[in-house]
């Protein structure tokens, strides 16, 4: 199919950028549909590890043409920052990034309002990464927010002097913040427009006329589906789609033309920051997988939250985003543990449940009922060949596989491209 796409199927961190590297080598274009500078992707190739925020992963393909659609909030200063980053390293990007003009901008009075609001929350605590997201996107829904084409407009000064305005009256009468300077952000912006200018184009009618030229494009995603807006544990989630659901207003494609679905999972499960998280563990099993794991957020630094694989959410998953395929990451971290565990089922007010629940009853009030696989002691990231695993690790991969019901088609055994099995 000329589309394909790429989610997450956890709470993120789920090892996609593995995966849409791996995948981006079959594109003509690869186009980011949401989120903004609050993700984290990594790529490792050789001996060199290449960290993406805002960038798609298309960039370190040297035909590829990258996209940032218009479902994404854009922080211009992080957004030049990767672009030089990769300049530095001898990846050019002046003629393979096209920049919508419809997305949405990001400026630091989201930054100050999201710290600020974070830090009065108390015990509602989102977990935010502070990069200014929601309140991009609340703007957004608003109808107050500066799209990256207005930076060029003539009425970009007047706007953005009402904004500043606007939020500054926020941050003191709410937070007691210092205010923020008009002159200083319209000039800081005024250049970065200027820098941006080269890149920004009508990314909708790019990806139409590839896709009526039979070119095929690639869609990757940020997050993953239980940190959706709409369907995740809500609040503790991200302020835009982070499903398949996201990809046809995010980027403008009709949902028919929306092709094959690529889902990621790790192999075991993980959360940044907040928010309900029925099979987290702690104890040495959990210290085994954030170690071996390197559990540490990508975007933030924070540790990671551990826990064994949830098959009731991961199911969810693969049906809310119709998923074709599943690819199981890090599945190389469980060696060395005696026993792994799967959640098969909830058990949400005495009553039993294989079913995610979505919206009434809250997964916050779900207790997970394990079955327990034997483990495996052998090391498996020289492995290359499904049948060359250990038995219990094959085992592993097909009970998941008879759970979930979808193909686990790739099992990825490390972090470089050649720690791959393709089945």
């Amino acid at each position: 199919m000329p589309v394909l796409s790429v989610i997450g199927t956890q709470w993120g961190d789920e090892g996609k950028g593995k995966v849409l590297d791996l995948m981006a080598a079959r594109a003509d274009l690869v186009v980011r549909y949401q989120g903004g500078a609050n993700a984290g992707h990594t790529v490792v190739v050789g001996s060199e590890k290449f960290v993406f925020h805002l960038l798609p992963s298309g960039v370190l393909h040297e035909d590829k043409v990258n996209v940032l659609a218009s479902g994404m909030v854009i922080d211009p200063a992080q957004l030049l920052r990767e672009v030089k980053a990769f300049a530095d390293r001898g990846i050019d990007l002046s003629d393979r990034l096209r920049l919508s003009a419809a997305a949405h901008v990001v400026f630091p009075y989201h930054k100050a309002l999201d710290t600020a609001s974070e830090g009065v929350k108390g015990g509602l605590r989102l977990g935010t990464t502070g990069r200014g997201i929601g309140p991009a996107y609340s703007d957004k829904a608003a109808r107050t927010g500066i799209r990256v084409g207005d930076l060029y407009h003539e009425a970009f000064h007047e706007r953005l002097e009402a904004n500043v305005r606007e939020k500054n009256r926020a941050l003191q009468a709410l937070y007691d913040s210092e205010p923020l300077s008009f002159e200083e952000i319209y000039s800081e912006y005024s250049e970065y427009a200027r820098q941006l200018r080269p890149y920004v184009t009508d990314t909708y009618h790019l990806m139409m006329d590839a896709l009526d030229a039979g070119r095929y494009v690639f869609i990757e995603g940020a997050q993953g589906i239980l940190l959706d807006l709409d369907f995740g544990t809500y609040p503790f989630v991200t302020s835009s789609n982070a499903s398949v659901l996201g990809i046809a207003s995010g980027t403008g494609l009709p949902p028919k033309r929306v092709g094959e679905v690529f889902g990621v999972a790790k192999a075991y499960c993980t959360r940044v920051g907040e928010g309900p998280f029925p099979t987290e563990i702690s104890g040495k099993a959990a210290e085994h997988l954030a170690t071996k794991g390197h559990e540490f957020g990508t975007t933030t630094g924070r540790p990671r939250r551990c826990g064994w694989f949830d098959a009731v959410a991961a199911r969810f998953a693969v049906q809310i985003n119709g998923v074709d395929s599943l690819t199981l990451m890090k599945l190389d971290t469980m060696s060395g543990l005696s026993e792994v565990k799967v959640c098969t089922a909830y058990e949400i007010d005495g009553k039993r449940t294989d079913r995610f629940p979505v919206g009434f009853p809250s997964v916050a009030d779900a207790t997970p009922q394990f079955e327990t696989l034997p483990g495996w002691g052998e090391e498996i990231d020289n492995v290359r060949r499904f049948q060359d695993l250990p038995d219990a690790a094959r085992n592993y991969v097909h009970f998941l596989e008879d759970f979930l019901r979808v193909k686990i088609a790739i099992v990825s055994v490390g972090p470089a491209r050649d720690q791959t099995i393709f089945r």
